[in-house]
């Protein structure tokens, strides 16, 4: 492990396991809005919103956690069969050519957008509403550049344990 990856590997760690409080939060949350509306026939919109933001933080900042512990859906099928070689070839070649770019993608389609709403202040159109609504929408280019932070950390791991791979290959 290179000090490069250790250093990505262990802020994405620090970050995932962050987020996991803002489930907990979440939950709270929701809970406290139910009550308050079939208690007391009370709903304030900002504690809503809160939920908005709890939700997208909780996925947006968990993303890059969840890609390092290889928690992401995928296909199977093929790759269960395949040597461990093929396997690294695989997630090397995913990350380079799926998962960076449309990283680099969603960065520069979401910076104008994201730039604009910090410019302007943007917050709720709602009178009661929270006033942060550039923060919420700044997640749009924390998550790729989580993503793609990880991604290459990623490329260093695969990209390891295939030249180990292959000494292991020419020692035999």
């Amino acid at each position: 492990m290179t000090s490069i990856q250790l250093y990505i590997e262990t802020l994405i760690t620090r970050i995932g396991l962050a987020t996991r409080y803002l489930g907990l939060i979440l939950v709270i949350n929701t809970a406290l809005v139910v009550a308050l509306r079939y208690l007391f026939n009370w709903s304030p919109i900002a504690l809503q919103e809160t939920m908005t933001y709890l939700h997208a933080s909780l996925f947006m900042l968990g993303a890059a956690y969840t890609l390092q512990q290889d928690g992401h859906v995928r296909v199977d099928v093929f790759y269960q069969h395949m040597s461990e070689r093929k396997q690294h070839i695989v997630n090397l070649m995913g990350t380079l050519f799926l998962l960076l770019p449309t990283c680099a993608f969603i960065f520069i389609i979401c910076l104008p957008y994201v730039s604009s709403s910090f410019a302007m202040g943007e917050r709720s159109i709602e009178g009661n509403g929270l006033p942060f609504l550039y923060l919420l929408k700044s997640l749009l280019l924390i998550l790729p550049v989580l993503l793609s932070l990880q991604g290459i950390a990623n490329l260093i791991r695969h990209g390891l344990a295939l030249q180990q791979l292959a000494n292991t290959q020419e020692g035999k």
